[in-house]
């Protein structure tokens, strides 16, 4: 494979950002050993986004011969005060995380799992710390707040300001301490990508490469905007994200085809709209996932139509040629295709089930 067709994979939905890609062709180029990184706060149930989503971007990075850390911040959950910092659930809650992942078709033996409590016993990861701190300022440190899903107003503990410091850290210290060269995270996560960036020269360590994938939408639309970011799109997408805290804007995997098809009827989904939630769903989960989408329709309503990517979808959805019941029946049908296998995972295998039950259930 070469550097071309491995941009290619990498730059597949749902990646919405490279930072740079000149920078990423060129080692590509190099062909030599790259080292990605996604770091994730386990907290709770997995959704669409959260696992399904994350799946099959972690999976274009292997198929693109990237070898990928998967980086579970147990600390940085409790940080957050995820679970009321009860550290035996959070660490369960990152075990499940990897079993969802597993369930959902990543191969997790080609994967790194590293965690947070293990790469902090390193007396060197805390000097990093102290390091990057000595080069930015508060304000700095503040405006990157965002990473931790909160408002810069929402700061009351240094927790929050020793999270940033500590992520940022992550990318100096993964891979034995060399540092990853790819930075692979959600959009919400850019601000500490980029102050890797900024500080990384100071620090005589190279700037990582910052690849940044959209973020999904959740099922009830606009809501309150709270202000996380400067810039317009990425604040909408971090306001509006399916989240496992809002449990009625995700579908998770263990939703039943029942349950599945109550949310995705009572989406938000307005007519000539792109920026609604079902559309995003077959943008970024059911096209990487079919080669082709049917909507199926009764004759007297034109019949069955097959769309064969996105950008026909779109295009008949706001040309008011499918009507929005019609494209909610089929996107049920799909995800519900795509989540049973994952659902069985868990319910088939008791003692896989028992051990996360407490996860699942809350």
């Amino acid at each position: 494979m070469d550097a071309k067709e491995r941009l290619e994979l990498i730059k597949l939905p749902p990646t919405e950002e490279i930072i740079t890609e000149k920078e990423l062709i060129e080692l590509l180029e190099e062909n030599t050993r790259i080292v990605a990184y996604d770091g994730f706060e386990p907290s709770g149930k997995m959704h669409l986004g959260s696992c399904v989503l994350r799946a099959i971007k972690l999976n274009d990075f292997l198929k693109a011969n990237i070898d990928f850390i998967l980086y579970i911040g147990d600390w940085f959950a409790f940080l957050n005060k995820k679970f009321n910092g009860d550290l035996e659930l959070i660490r369960k809650a990152g075990k499940y995380f990897v079993e969802g992942w597993k369930a959902a078709g990543v191969d997790v033996e080609k994967i790194k799992i590293v965690w947070a409590s293990e790469l902090t016993k390193d007396p060197e990861y805390w000097e990093m710390v102290m390091k990057i701190s000595n080069l930015v300022t508060i304000k700095r440190v503040l405006r990157a707040v965002a990473i931790a899903g909160r408002e810069e107003s929402e700061v009351k503990n240094p927790s929050l300001i020793l999270y940033p410091l500590m992520q940022a850290t992550d990318v100096f210290m993964l891979n034995g301490k060399k540092g990853v060269d790819i930075c692979q995270l959600g959009m919400d996560q850019r601000k500490v990508n980029m102050l890797a960036r900024e500080i990384a020269p100071m620090l005589n360590r190279k700037k990582p490469i910052a690849i940044h994938h959209h973020l999904l939408a959740g099922l009830v639309g606009k809501e309150r905007m709270g202000k996380f970011d400067e810039n317009e799109e990425i604040n909408r997408q971090i306001n509006v994200k399916m989240s496992k805290s809002k449990p009625e804007t995700a579908i998770f995997i263990h939703d039943s085809e029942e349950e599945i098809k109550q949310k995705i009827n009572k989406a938000y989904c307005p007519l000539e709209e792109e920026n609604n939630p079902i559309l995003e769903i077959a943008k970024y989960i059911i096209f990487r996932k079919f080669e082709s989408f049917e909507v199926k329709r009764k004759k007297e309503y034109g019949g069955n139509l097959e769309f064969q990517n996105y950008e026909e979808l779109r295009n008949a959805y706001l040309s008011k040629k499918l009507h929005p019941l019609d494209l909610k029946n089929a996107v049920a049908e799909y995800v519900n295709i795509i989540i049973e296998p994952i659902r069985k995972h868990f319910e088939k295998n008791e003692k896989i089930r028992e051990e996360y039950l407490q996860i699942i259930v809350g």
